[in-house]
């Protein structure tokens, strides 16, 4: 059987008229080495951690900044929500495909919650918590290049032609912010496409991603925002003692603009 939503009544479950309180012990072991009687000697001990979680029940209007916007994943996930939000159908070479959200955790997949009358009992993993529809949700974000989201979206060539037709109009007006481009940690093919880059020093550049963000969140009036990284792999950072172990160490090479710290620890660091 499937149900739409349910309520817990649990003595570690509390809603309240904002919030729904939850504790939960996690029960494992922990490993200790130890000496005794001139020998060596492994424990194993049980150990039990509470966690406490608290979350809102009111559902935020959320804007999602990519960096990296204008690329495959960004551009086809921008996408996707569009045909799903108008509810587009497109024609492929075998049939009409309806829009949907099938291979999302969220959105498709379902969670058996228990038995009634010894039939297994299923509801939408969407409906465990208080969640974004993500219909809803407002994008934006940053790429190194220019390149509006509808010719992004041609360039990436993942998506069916008359899909591409229908959901033009929607991105065609969609252009990223200028990116961060520091052509040491991305691959040297990216060169070409790195116009509309951010200016300056790293903490130039940090200012400016915070401006950006705040900037976002005034006009889109959303309520909070979430930053995900869908650009171009970066190189591994080297971890350097007094460059970036510790947080003050590394807005001081920020400050210092120590040519170490990545487009995405700068980006991290801004949200």
């Amino acid at each position: 059987m499937f149900i739409e939503s349910f309520r817990v009544e649990s003595p570690h479950v509390r809603y309240g008229p904002t919030e729904i309180e939850s504790e939960y012990r996690y029960d494992t072991t922990e490993l200790v080495h130890e000496g005794k009687d001139g020998a060596s000697r492994w424990v194993v001990r049980p150990k039990s951690v509470k966690y406490n979680f608290r979350t809102r029940t009111a559902v935020p209007k959320l804007g999602v900044m990519l960096v990296g916007w204008g690329g495959n994943n960004g551009s086809t996930l921008t996408a996707g929500v569009i045909a799903n939000r108008e509810g587009i159908s497109w024609a492929t070479k075998d049939k009409v495909q309806q829009a949907n959200y099938y291979g999302s955790l969220t959105q498709a997949s379902t969670i058996r919650v228990g038995s009634y009358n010894g039939e297994e009992i299923y509801a939408p993993f969407k409906s465990l918590l208080p969640m974004v529809n993500p219909d809803d949700i407002v994008f934006g974000g940053w790429d190194i290049s220019n390149m509006n989201l509808a010719d992004s979206m041609t360039r990436a060539k993942v998506l069916d032609i008359d899909l591409q037709k229908q959901l033009r109009p929607y991105m065609e007006s969609m252009v990223p912010l200028p990116g961060i481009y520091d052509p040491d940690f991305i691959a040297a093919n990216q060169g070409s496409r790195a116009n509309s880059v951010i200016k300056g020093t790293k903490k130039e550049q940090v200012e400016q991603i915070i401006k950006d963000i705040r900037e976002f969140k005034e006009k889109n009036k959303v309520d909070k925002i979430v930053v995900l990284w869908t650009a171009n792999t970066e190189r591994y950072s080297n971890v350097c003692a007094g460059l970036n172990d510790t947080m003050e160490n590394l807005l001081a090479s920020v400050d210092k603009n120590e040519a170490e710290v990545s487009p995405s620890t700068l980006c991290a660091w801004a949200d």
